[in-house]
């Protein structure tokens, strides 16, 4: 898909981002065709030499966009940020409470120099008695009941991801396109804010939605009180799991004839799904102890030869070579900008849709410190001995 094609071509996105959420939807809205600008310190975004978890960062949620390397504590480079954001569609931030105030380039300031601005602040919490604290996905997966739900009882434990981060940064993406689409008909920008504690209470809301209709609390994911008899993981033969599940009246039937369980068909103490549920404490252990005689691969063909919902146990890394994934174009190639591994080739997860049965692709490596700084500066009106000037002083890189 040609970059012109894309639905957001021709919108600049000024993003003043770090880590996971801001760069997120700075990724989201880039991937989407707009010219998004990241503008870094200069000694560049410290997720770029991340070890561990944080590794995979920067190449992650920085791919499409532009880079510019400003020292905002130095005048001439304070400068050249608020010419660039003030250029802007979209800036997008998320820094601490008052930061961007303290240079000039918030919301108020930037919106008195171009009345069409969208500003979009991520942030750890809306305005109100949280707003003030230092939030990260850690902290308000606790606080926010996710980490309770996802850990044994007694024994909180986050998602294996960066839930709340990630979708945050989609939130903030949602939210400035609405603003965009309401510029049409106002002429103005508007900001915007999502929030890591709000965006992690969207998502337990339906556990709290279960409580309020039925009076009973919702229990830890390892806990819970399944809605379905046949909805597990299980242990088979050569040590194997998979995850198989039959949530229906039907499925149950088309289970038990492709297993050849017609004992367990005929059976009226299954007869219904919740006839299943209550006999949940009986039921899987039979079910456990006839189908470790299989392999999970055995399983898998079966199930889906009937339709059966099932999933293989993957870790991340072996989705590299999963069939689907890449016949349908879900990865792609990323030339690494920093660290031991920098000019390799990687591959990575585009967005999870298709815009005219195509795939957002990836139009830009992740972009190496300052790497477009020249160019940019330039498009601001500098000449190239002020471009000189302003890197002999540091203020850019």
């Amino acid at each position: 898909m040609n970059t012109s094609s894309l639905p957001l071509a021709g919108i600049r996105v000024v993003e003043f981002t770090h880590m996971v959420m801001g760069p997120t939807c700075g990724m989201v809205l880039a991937d989407l065709g707009a010219e998004v600008i990241k503008v870094e310190p200069v000694e560049g975004d410290r997720t770029r030499h991340l070890l561990g978890a944080g590794a995979g960062f920067f190449p992650m949620f920085n791919r499409n966009k532009k880079s510019i390397a400003i020292d905002l504590r130095s005048p001439q480079g304070l400068e050249v940020a608020i010419r660039l954001a003030s250029s802007a569609d979209v800036v997008a931030q998320n820094f601490k409470p008052g930061v961007m105030a303290k240079y000039g380039l918030d919301y108020a300031a930037l919106s008195r120099l171009n009345q069409r601005l969208v500003y979009v602040n991520h942030t750890g919490f809306l305005h109100g008695p949280y707003e003030h604290r230092t939030a990260l996905d850690e902290v308000v997966q606790m606080m926010g009941g996710l980490a309770y739900m996802t850990g044994r009882p007694g024994d909180p434990l986050r998602a294996g991801t960066s839930v709340n981060d990630i979708m945050g940064g989609m939130f903030g993406a949602i939210g400035a396109m609405a603003a965009l689409m309401q510029r049409v008909q106002t002429g103005r920008g508007q900001e915007v804010d999502s929030a890591l504690f709000e965006n992690n209470v969207f998502l337990v809301g339906q556990h709290m939605m279960q409580y309020a209709v039925t009076g009973e609390p919702a229990a830890p994911m390892p806990e819970r009180i399944s809605s379905w008899a046949v909805y597990d993981v299980f242990s088979v033969k050569d040590g194997g799991q998979i995850f198989l599940a039959a949530v229906s009246d039907a499925q149950w039937q088309t289970f038990c004839d492709a297993m050849g369980y017609a004992d367990l068909k005929a059976d009226p103490r299954y007869a219904t799904n919740n006839d299943r549920v209550r006999a949940r404490p009986t039921l899987l252990p039979m079910l456990r102890e006839r189908l470790a005689a299989h392999t999970a691969d055995a399983l898998a063909a079966v199930f889906e030869r009937h339709g059966l919902p099932f999933a293989p146990i993957r870790r991340p890394e072996e989705l590299f070579d999963d069939p689907h994934l890449n016949a349908t174009g879900g990865l792609a190639d990323v030339t690494l900008p920093d660290g031991e591994r920098a000019g390799a080739t990687a591959r990575t997860t585009l967005l999870p849709l298709r815009l005219d049965g195509q795939r957002m692709g990836v139009r830009m490596d992740p972009p190496r410190l300052g790497q477009h700084t020249p160019e940019l500066l330039a498009g601001l009106g500098y000449t190239a001995e002020q471009v000189e000037a302003l890197r002999g002083a540091a203020a850019v890189a």
